[in-house]
């Protein structure tokens, strides 16, 4: 308790704490200042994708904070090249910028989506069309981007130029679809907004619509991408490329990164000047970030990660207390009957499991490598509260 309550004295209170301080972690198991074990269904919010300290993926960053922890992006660096290169070629985009984040990989998405039309149209076709129930970010221009009412206060006033239309409804898209619109910015399955996936159909419409008017489709695949929904890209369930995507929390195994992807009509949109980041593409995250590549290129790692997602969403539609689960590989919401989530989850966590919230659901962001022996040990726990 002496830990929490140095943190707590001299740390921002901008997150709502569990009363658990982390020491270390292996594999998928976490380990507290008092020795005791959790197995993690939470992963750090999707981010810690290859679990925790794995052997390859710690000899891959060691190594590269003993060769060279960080340079300015005046200079070029070979592991910088390497993981754009690789993460291209994974992905089929053209070009890429990092950052930090995924709040800043949005940013660097809207900044794209505006110049584009601004060099071809001028001024006035600046708007970008998000999703009610969306989430895109803290920043103050990601706030606003964001269609959830309940971000929507204090920091007034918010930046201009974004329409909320209703998720999954065609005709409220058309109808906002004019001729001061830039790009439309989705997310394949809304994370934050309670693990809630798009209609095919509509998401089919986003496209050809967008198509016909040159406006670009910007996928925000922060939680979704880097294999979370047992393809790398979930728009690939969808059988669509954006012009950009957008990529964070598991790229790099839990370093600081975020990416920025964009087709080959938007490559060269952003030019010398016009966007940047001191840390953005650091040496020792691009090195965590291939050792992620790795991971998922080798062997039959996706077509895992889709097995081991039906064989939770079964095991935790057995339980009588779950009335449905939504999402798709290991990026799961499971509805409750009776109980409260967010009470659930702190159960849990004196139970020895790890667990999160997306609005009323239980939200499921295992490690890709987790186990069945750990899936089962996790779903005895949780079983044993919810009944």
């Amino acid at each position: 308790m002496d830990t929490i309550k140095k943190f707590d004295s001299n740390i921002m209170g901008t997150y709502g704490r569990y009363p658990l301080v982390m020491e270390k972690g292996s594999r998928e198991t976490a380990t507290d200042e008092n020795g005791r074990q959790y197995i993690d269904f939470g992963s750090g919010i999707g981010t810690n994708s290859l679990g925790y300290c794995n052997e390859n993926w710690v000899e891959a960053v060691c190594g590269q904070v003993k060769t060279l922890q960080h340079t300015s992006n005046y200079y070029y660096t070979k592991v910088q090249a390497d993981f754009a290169e690789r993460l291209n070629q994974i992905t089929g985009y053209s070009a890429v910028f990092f950052g930090n984040s995924g709040a800043e990989a949005n940013e660097c998405a809207i900044k794209l989506a505006r110049k584009y039309s601004f060099d071809k149209y001028g001024k006035g076709r600046h708007n970008i069309i998000t999703l009610k129930n969306s989430f895109h970010g803290r920043t103050l221009c990601t706030l606003s981007a964001t269609g959830q009412d309940v971000f929507h206060d204090y920091f007034f006033p918010f930046v201009e130029g974004f329409i909320n239309v209703e998720a999954n409804d065609t005709e409220d898209l058309k109808a906002r679809l004019d001729d001061t619109v830039c790009a439309v910015m989705i997310e394949y399955i809304q994370g934050e907004g309670g693990v809630v996936p798009l209609n095919k159909d509509f998401v089919d419409a986003v496209f050809e619509l967008c198509g016909e008017k040159d406006i670009l489709v910007i996928a925000d695949e922060v939680q979704t991408g880097v294999g979370r929904t047992g393809k790398f890209l979930a728009g690939d369930h969808f059988s669509h490329k954006a012009n950009v995507t957008t990529l964070a929390k598991g790229i790099a195994g839990g370093l600081p990164m975020g990416a920025c992807l964009a087709d080959e009509r938007c490559r060269n949109v952003l030019g010398k000047g016009t966007h940047g980041s001191t840390f953005g593409g650091n040496p020792v995250s691009c090195a965590g970030g291939l050792a992620v590549l790795d991971f998922i290129q080798s062997g039959n790692h996706l077509q895992q990660v889709t097995e081991k997602g039906d064989y939770l969403r079964n095991k935790l539609l057995d339980i009588g207390e779950i009335q449905k689960v939504d999402g798709m590989g290991l990026m799961l919401g499971a509805s409750l009957k009776t109980k409260n989530a967010s009470e659930v989850v702190a159960e849990a966590l004196e139970k020895g499991l790890l667990m999160l919230t997306a609005k009323d659901k239980l939200r499921f962001l295992p490690p890709l490598t987790i186990t069945y022996e750990e899936i089962d040990r996790g779903i005895a726990i949780l079983e044993g509260i919810l009944k």
